[in-house]
């Protein structure tokens, strides 16, 4: 099975977006090498806005550049681009429903190495709190790609959460977004398991390990964390015992997000799996998913205690 970093998939569909649309603009942190806009830059050199190591005034520059009539996408790594801009977040975007794309770049535990500053593993809590933002954590090439072309299409603030981490292709390069609809990706009677981004590849693969114990479980894609198909919430929960897998913590992140919407619709038991409310250590990204039971045995395990609680 090849993998594959979503950041090419993510440089390309911005190229051709740029090649069709005039208005399409990148604004970087000085990080255009790991932001992968290189040849985005080599191809357009006066649609790129290098602002340095600035990250609120990188906001704020945006936020003027869609004022013009320009699509800004805006490009840094996660921990950096949600931490240290925040506020501008919160109102040169949200408030102020700029037409602004932010692309939250290297995000989790993908600098593993670099330690706790460098985890983002608050940024989905972060953003998915401010109003008017829209919030979206593609699990593979194709939906980076079909991500970006939605963003692009939509009059308003996204969060696009990208990883670095290589992942194998789920999705057809047709692939099509929209926010606010989740992704069934496997039918089960038994237990539902929901991720998005990294974890859903991880979380088919425990889906598998549990159909060998005789398991049915379902696995679906939660990657638009807001909007957030309740519907689709709503008819898992009806069906049984539900697990979450996030490459976050699970204060405010997907888990929390699910268990909001079980609660006031149908309540039914559940594991919240992700980094628990600190600060991850360093270590590789491989070391930091089995530290925190990442890995699809974990999953598996997570999900048999779930349902034997449950029957």
């Amino acid at each position: 099975m090849s993998l594959h970093d979503c950041r090419k998939a993510f440089s390309e569909a911005l190229i051709a977006l740029a090649v069709a649309d005039e208005r399409i603009v990148a604004v970087a942190n000085d990080s255009i090498g790991s932001s992968n806009l290189k040849e985005f830059q080599k191809r357009f050199p006066d649609r790129v806005v290098n602002v340095g190591i600035a990250e609120q005034n990188m906001v704020g520059v945006a936020t003027g550049l869609a004022n013009g009539g320009l699509i800004p996408y805006v490009c840094g790594a996660s921990c950096f681009l949600t931490g240290r801009a925040l506020e501008q977040v919160k109102v040169d975007l949200g408030y102020s429903r700029s037409n602004v794309k932010l692309c939250g770049m290297s995000s989790g535990v993908a600098y593993g190495e670099l330690g706790p500053t460098h985890h983002s593993i608050e940024d989905l809590a972060w953003t998915r709190a401010i109003g008017n933002m829209t919030v979206f954590v593609p699990a593979d090439p194709a939906e980076t790609a079909a991500a970006v072309r939605a963003a692009a299409a939509y009059d308003g603030p996204v969060f696009l959460r990208i990883s670095r981490l290589p992942v194998p292709d789920l999705f057809p390069p047709d692939h099509r977004v929209h926010f606010g609809r989740a992704d069934v990706m496997r039918e089960g009677k038994d237990v539902t398991l929901m991720a998005n981004g990294t974890m859903v590849c991880r979380a088919l693969e425990a889906a598998a390990l549990l159909a060998a114990d005789g398991i049915d479980a379902a696995v679906i894609n939660l990657s638009s964390v807001r909007p957030l198909d309740r519907a689709a919430i709503a008819r898992a929960a009806q069906a049984g015992p539900i697990v979450t897998i996030e490459e976050h913590t699970i204060t405010g992140g997907l888990g929390g997000a699910v268990a909001e919407a079980v609660v006031t619709s149908h309540p039914v038991q559940m594991k919240l799996l992700g980094i628990p409310g600190e600060f991850a250590p360093t270590g590789s990204p491989t070391f930091l998913f089995e530290h925190f039971g990442l890995t699809p045995a974990a999953i598996r395990a997570a999900a048999l205690d779930l349902v034997g609680s449950a029957r």
